[in-house]
């Protein structure tokens, strides 16, 4: 079984998780890479981030040569921004189409979820949503629980198919 994770992190907590889940069941990995992305510091990058988010806007993406058909199931994590998955994913959503995909979703925000996980399964009708779970900053709390959680919830999903 072939497995791909398939994420955007802006401050590297969507990464870390990312990272420990294809550490654990073995899994490639498409970092989503926006052309034109702020700098992560100060202020600004809230403003920036959800008016991004709130408009739905669909960056430009570094161009990546990944093949959906060759996976069996693809995990898909964001941060949380105003409630939402990050702009992004609206490209990534928008310019492939997933369908008849087993597919698992996960995010990482500062105390608030909001919607995020049925916003994400309303993009990816059509496929079978094996799970989902999210991090509250796990680089600034308790990294060595979120990355152990998103392990073993990683191996869960894998053991259901």
């Amino acid at each position: 079984m072939k497995t791909l994770i398939v994420y955007y992190s802006f401050e590297g907590n969507t990464k870390l998780i990312a990272e420990s889940i294809s550490q654990e069941i073995s899994a490639d990995k498409l970092a989503l890479k926006p052309e034109n992305e702020p700098k992560s510091k100060g202020f600004m990058k809230y403003l920036w981030g959800g008016k991004e988010a709130l408009m739905r806007t669909k960056p430009k993406l570094i161009p990546f040569n990944i093949d959906f058909k060759d996976y069996d199931v693809i995990f898909i994590g964001t941060p949380v921004w105003a409630w939402t998955y990050s702009p992004p994913l609206n490209t990534f959503f928008s310019n492939h189409l997933l369908k008849d995909k087993k597919i698992a979703l996960f995010c990482c925000h500062g105390g608030g979820k909001g919607k995020i996980f049925d916003k994400m399964k309303k993009a990816l009708e059509g496929n079978d949503i094996l799970g989902e779970i999210d991090f509250i900053e796990p680089i600034k709390k308790d990294t060595e629980k979120s990355v152990e959680s998103a392990r073993k919830w990683a191996k869960e999903i894998i053991t259901k198919i």
